[in-house]
């Protein structure tokens, strides 16, 4: 009888875990830091998307700074750069949501573990992608912050994996960093956001909380 309650015991504890992180991601994601985008003055837009599960900064080719665009993979036709950062195995293993499994998915959240950036070109802007106006300063910071997540050679260049990708459209290079539980592609956005001065969640894991704070933003438009 002890024997089981102490397995009752631990099971619970075990339990509680995630479901503590889950509450306090929600909790952290749910409040907003940084200024407010309809009372100062922008000039420029950039853009936030998500494929369901990670967020993904959208620079146009024109806004990307010169030293952040040297060693990236790009042509004429290109006119965004969308730029991600996350767990190696993870990008690399699961190009779609079909290929994950258990052991990848395990291994990405409870281990510290190796990054990469994804860079996707695009020819053309997509509808759902959300605008976000930005100003010249907060501009020149995000660059700076993508710039500084890109791992370099010792001759200071980018360094790109040979044919890998999921499409002939994209690219991944060696990152900075290791993804953590509590450092996820998701938070390497919104950090990116709160370093910029850009509105963003006080800490989130998860893609719809920062997504959230600016679709509040085109519906108040919408209404008004």
């Amino acid at each position: 009888m002890k024997t089981i309650k102490k397995i009752f015991k631990w099971l619970l504890y075990f339990l509680s875990i995630p479901f503590a992180y889950l509450i306090i991601s929600l909790v952290l994601g749910s409040i907003p830091i940084g200024r407010d985008v309809e009372n100062i003055k922008v000039e420029k837009s950039i853009y936030l998307t998500t494929n369901g599960v990670h967020l993904n900064i959208v620079v146009p080719v024109d806004k990307v700074n010169p030293s952040l665009l040297a060693g990236i993979k790009h042509s004429d036709a290109d006119r965004y750069l969308s730029f991600g950062w996350g767990d190696e195995k993870f990008y690399l293993q699961t190009p779609t949501w079909s290929d994950l499994t258990l052991n990848t998915a395990l291994r990405a959240v409870f281990l510290k573990s190796s990054t990469l950036m994804h860079v996707t070109r695009y020819e053309q802007k997509r509808s759902d992608w959300i605008e976000i106006k930005v100003n010249t300063a907060e501009l020149e910071k995000l660059n700076n912050y993508i710039q500084n997540a890109f791992q370099t050679d010792e001759n200071g260049m980018k360094i790109r994996l040979q044919n890998e990708g999921y499409s002939p459209m994209d690219d991944f290079y060696k990152a900075k960093g290791n993804y953590t539980l509590f450092k996820t592609c998701n938070s390497w956005v919104n950090t990116g956001f709160k370093k910029s001065g850009l509105k963003a969640c006080l800490w989130t894991p998860f893609d719809f909380a920062l997504m959230n704070k600016y679709e509040e933003n085109i519906t108040v438009r919408l209404v008004e």
